[in-house]
């Protein structure tokens, strides 16, 4: 099976170290893994100039991957990712990341789900039909392993429901 093109949604400041991780599991076709620098690069521009930016990497990925850490789900970027991505048809998971360790070695409490407030055009939570993933460990070295054996196939999952929502 090729490798899928994905698009990483999460909040930068906090996450970026986790989000890294995930990124660089081997997991997902290699231009999913953009560089911080990229971001780095688009985040202080208007907000057109970032919608234009996220608009233009997600018409090339076929499903969109929410690392949600604590703060995920209040992030005006995410929420707008999550809801381009309904707009569009792309598959659409969570992945829970706060297990995994910081570039300082600390963990974080686990965040709210950033689909419980968004809806589809029935009026539904997304919450309701995108499934989010919570590796069941404590230690992060173990919910590094779970989710490096199991994104693949969360990923084909959201790709396989994506318009059933």
């Amino acid at each position: 099976m090729a490798k899928r093109q994905v698009f990483f949604s999460f909040h930068y400041t906090p996450d970026n170290w986790r989000a890294a991780q995930v990124k660089n599991m081997g997991i997902v076709d290699n231009s999913s893994t953009w560089s911080s620098n990229d971001w780095e690069e688009v985040r202080y521009k208007s907000d057109a100039k970032i919608k234009e930016w996220i608009d233009g990497q997600m018409a090339k990925r076929s499903c969109v991957v929410v690392l949600i850490g604590k703060s995920t789900s209040t992030r005006k970027w995410v929420k707008y990712e999550i809801e381009k991505a309904y707009e569009l048809g792309k598959g659409i998971v969570g992945v829970y990341i706060h297990g995994l360790k910081d570039a300082d070695g600390n963990q974080t409490t686990k965040g709210a789900n950033p689909f419980y407030s968004l809806y589809n055009k029935d009026g539904h939570r997304l919450s309701n039909y995108v499934e989010c993933y919570d590796p069941p460990h404590s230690t992060s070295t173990y919910v590094y392993n779970d989710i490096k054996e199991n994104l693949g196939d969360y990923i084909e999952r959201a790709i396989d429901n994506k318009g059933t929502y």
